[in-house]
């Protein structure tokens, strides 16, 4: 069931459940009404219900607790991640343009919040990001990746921020990225002293005030897997 509200625009129940989430009020973790309350309520059958509720789980905004209820999910971005993820390994063959378009949202989400991040840290001292960036530099000088802490880095610097959107994103995009670098065997440059050390520089420049540099550590930071891309 459908309501037509404009030319081209129908309302669907998923959207309705969605209006109705909003306007009881409800949070993060807050039960939902029962089944039969939002057939009552929207004027639509148990079958209607149920297809909205498949579709609004799959997208995290509703939780189904089999033998509980349905609750107002977290919306993660998971869903988000996982359709990026396949969109990128589908059809790879030679063509690496999902990855490159992953790698410049990642360039473009880090440099358009530089001047926030900048501000936000200027002055500072953040003894948690200069460890993440001491123990990158290690693991690189011993020839070993550091994915766990390099996400933890750049999500460290939104956090200063307190946008949690746009900390999600940041997020998302940095486990899509590593997600689909594997897959479709890329073998990014052997610069992980580069990698590691651009990290530092981005501290740096940003406890210091200096919005420039932190924008040229983070080209040089996204260089090594750039010519990677390049040499394909």
């Amino acid at each position: 069931m459908a309501e037509t509200t404009a030319p081209g625009r129908k309302v669907t129940t998923s959207d309705r459940i969605k209006d109705l989430i909003l306007s009881d009020g409800l949070r993060p973790g807050d039960l939902l009404p029962t089944e039969g309350e939002l057939c009552s309520r929207l004027g639509v059958s148990r079958s209607n219900v149920r297809e909205a509720i498949r579709k609004l789980s799959t997208l995290d905004i509703v939780d189904v607790r089999h033998g509980h209820g349905t609750y107002v999910g977290e919306m993660t971005l998971d869903a988000l991640v996982e359709a990026l993820v396949f969109r990128g390994v589908l059809s790879p063959g030679d063509d690496l343009d999902a990855l490159r378009d992953v790698v410049e949202v990642r360039k473009a989400l880090d440099r358009g919040m530089s001047e926030q991040i900048v501000d936000a840290l200027k002055g500072t001292e953040n003894s948690e990001l200069t460890a993440l960036v001491e123990e990158m530099t290690a693991l690189a000088a011993a020839g070993k990746t550091f994915p766990q802490q390099d996400r933890a880095f750049h999500t460290g610097l939104l956090a200063k921020l307190g946008n949690s959107l746009v900390g999600q994103l940041v997020a998302a995009f940095w486990d899509v990225h590593t997600a689909v670098l594997p897959k479709l065997n890329v073998a990014v440059a052997s610069d992980l002293e580069q990698t590691a050390g651009s990290h530092g520089l981005m501290l740096e420049a940003a406890e210091s005030g200096d919005a420039e540099a932190f924008r040229a550590a983070i080209t040089a930071h996204y260089e090594p897997i750039m010519r990677a891309l390049e040499q394909k």
